[in-house]
């Protein structure tokens, strides 16, 4: 519902069969299991140990001596497994179902809309021609008080046909829309020479028919499938091993790109005459400024050299400033850009690590909270998940604003939740009520009773 609603304007009015709405649906329910995947794990964990702390077994298979550990060893290995096909998943199928939806969505997007031409209304959807009809008989097919201008010789309205009915169809290709029209008239006007029209009139023709066939071209408005070649490129679509190529590829250039921005500050602001190789300028002008007594220099020249040389030395600084300004906002783009490559590699790993830490939330609290069904644990996996999702969503959008680096980010949900989940393990172990609000309340008639004693 997410995806249609976001692409609704995009589909809705173009007449796309059922097969390319379904095969989008298709991609789009692939790229949501990296949000189901850990959510339906923490669910099921937490309704299994729920419904086994619930019906008292926890406790018969720990009265005969069997830890929670053991319990909870063969759910462990299923989650590991899980974890690994999301890995695979994440790096061999999101690529090529982001590549598919890309292409396919990028196809609707430029799919003109279907040919509907409503009564009263000018339809101005075909290039070069304007159509109004007056009325629609929906049983015949009949058009009546039908008015076409064409536009399509781009030099106004030259050309305009009426015509008291007609049909419309399409052609079985859809590459061209056939429009019969009876009992009309067609009006062209003549271009003339304005140096030499003196009177200053407006010739044209004007052509009777009892039928004609007005041949409209409809060759943008079918669904053509784009090369997906053009996408492939996209960080979106690309596996591990092409991310870590792509990220190499994008360091280089951006450290080449800052080295030739040094050398050409140097260069054009420092040393405008002197130096002809600009090889070696950086260290040419290490080996100036230790030599050379810039200021010395500058008390040497008259009092009208000064100003003169203050003055186009203020120019060239308001020069460098625009010229620094513009391309630290190119250092800023390529950096967004490497990070979203990066954000895409820790992406690949950070879903399989997330389905084994919320299986250690899960299962722990399912055996403390001693609830199962679809109650208490959808609760209670939704609040965790919101915040899982909510940390995860913060520390990328963080990466992708280069203020933190991409493993920070990425891995930021881990950091928090890792250390509540081996905390929760540890209190199921030791069959804490961490979670009997029974027992909080009695701690604090403990404590006010403890008080009174005392006054």
């Amino acid at each position: 519902m997410q995806f249609l609603w976001k692409y609704i304007d995009d589909m809705v009015g173009k007449g796309l069969e059922f097969s390319v709405i379904s095969e989008l649906l298709m991609y789009a329910i692939a790229g949501l299991v990296p949000m189901a995947l850990p959510l339906s794990i923490l669910l099921a964990s937490l309704m299994a140990f729920g419904n086994l702390g619930e019906h008292y077994e926890l406790i018969s298979l720990k009265s005969a001596g069997i830890s929670l550990s053991r319990i909870m060893y063969p759910l462990i290995i299923l989650t590991f497994i899980i974890s690994i096909g999301a890995f695979f998943f994440s790096n061999n199928v999101l690529p090529y179902t982001n590549l598919k939806m890309g292409a396919l969505l990028f196809d609707v997007r430029n799919k003109r809309p279907e040919v509907s031409i409503k009564e009263g209304v000018f339809y101005n959807g075909i290039d070069g021609y304007s159509i109004k009809v007056g009325r629609k008989n929906k049983s015949t097919g009949l058009l009546y008080n039908v008015m076409i201008y064409d536009h399509s010789s781009r030099k106004g309205n030259l050309n305009v046909t009426i015509a008291d009915s007609g049909r419309m169809e399409v052609t079985e290709d859809k590459r061209n829309l056939i429009l019969s029209l009876y009992n009309g008239k067609t009006y062209t006007e003549i271009p003339v020479d304005k140096r030499r029209n003196k009177t200053k009139s407006h010739p044209y023709r004007q052509d009777k028919f009892s039928e004609q066939k007005v041949i409209l071209d409809l060759s943008g408005y079918g669904l053509k499938r784009t090369d997906e070649n053009l996408f492939k490129n996209n960080y979106q679509m690309l596996n591990i091993n092409q991310l870590s190529t792509a990220d190499d590829s994008l360091k280089k250039a951006l450290k080449s790109y800052k080295n030739q921005f040094s050398k050409n500050l140097l260069r054009a602001n420092f040393f405008r005459k002197e130096v002809k190789n600009d090889t070696n300028i950086v260290n040419y002008y290490d080996t100036i400024k230790s030599t050379v007594s810039f200021d010395s220099i500058f008390e040497t020249l008259s009092a009208g050299e000064k100003a003169r040389v203050i003055d186009q030395a203020l120019n060239y600084a308001r020069t460098t400033k625009s010229y620094i300004s513009s391309t630290k906002n190119d250092f800023f783009n390529k950096q967004k850009w490497i990070n979203r490559h990066e954000i895409e590699w820790h992406r690949k790993f950070t879903l399989s690590f997330a389905c084994f830490i919320l299986f250690f939330i899960g299962a722990p609290l399912g055996a403390i909270i001693r609830k199962g069904g679809l109650g208490m644990p959808v609760v209670i996996s939704v609040l965790f998940f919101v915040l899982y999702y909510v940390v995860s969503m913060t520390g990328e959008k963080y990466v992708k604003s280069c203020v933190l680096p991409a493993w920070q980010g990425m891995w930021l949900s881990a950091f928090i939740l890792l250390p509540l989940g081996i905390f929760l393990t540890y209190k199921a172990a030791t069959d804490s009520v961490i979670l009997n609000f029974d027992s909080y309340i009695d701690a604090v008639k403990r404590f006010f009773t403890s008080k009174k004693k005392k006054k």
